[in-house]
C-alpha cells in the first residue's frame, strides 16, 4: 500500500505541476493582453487548484504511513531527511494555502484584470515554493 501511494504521489506531481504552470501562464497572458476572464480561464485555474489539493491529501497520507515520516524526527541534522520530513511538507502546505488564497481572491475580484492578477501572483508564488522543495534526487 505504501509503495502505491508513493508512486501515485510522485506521478500525480507531474500533472499537478503542469496544471499549475498552465494556470500561471494563462493568467499572465490574460493579464498582459487585457482579455476578458472567461469560464475557460476559471476552469484552468480550478483544475490547478484541484490537482494541488489532491496532491496535498495524498502527500499527507503518504507522510503518515511512510517510514521516513515516522523515523525522521530523531535525525533532523541530515539534509535529505530534513527536506523530505520537514521542509517539503511544510513549504508545500504554505504553497497550497497561497494557491487557495489566489482562488478566493479571484472570486471576489470585480474586473478581469484583477482576477488574472490574483491567480498569476498567488499561483505563481505557490508554484515557485513547490519547485523549491521538490526532493529532486528522489524524483529522477
Amino acid at each position: 500500500m505504501y509503495t502505491f501511494i508513493q508512486k501515485f504521489h510522485s506521478g500525480w506531481a507531474y500533472l499537478a505541476l503542469l496544471l499549475l504552470f498552465v494556470a500561471v501562464i494563462n493568467a499572465v497572458i490574460g493579464m498582459s493582453s487585457k482579455k476578458e476572464f472567461t469560464p475557460r480561464d476559471r476552469k484552468i485555474a480550478l483544475f490547478g487548484l484541484i490537482a494541488t489539493h489532491l496532491q496535498l491529501v495524498v502527500g499527507l497520507i503518504l507522510y503518515f504511513v511512510s517510514p521516513l515520516g515516522k523515523a525522521a524526527f530523531g535525525n533532523m541534522s541530515d539534509a535529505a531527511t530534513r527536506l523530505t520530513s520537514l521542509e517539503h511538507p511544510l513549504v508545500n502546505l504554505i504553497a497550497i494555502v497561497l494557491i487557495t488564497i489566489g482562488w478566493s481572491k479571484h472570486k471576489k475580484a470585480a474586473t478581469s484584470e484583477a482576477k488574472f492578477k490574483s491567480i498569476a501572483i498567488f499561483y505563481g508564488l505557490g508554484l515557485v515554493l513547490i519547485l523549491s522543495r521538490i526532493p529532486w534526487s528522489l524524483w529522477f
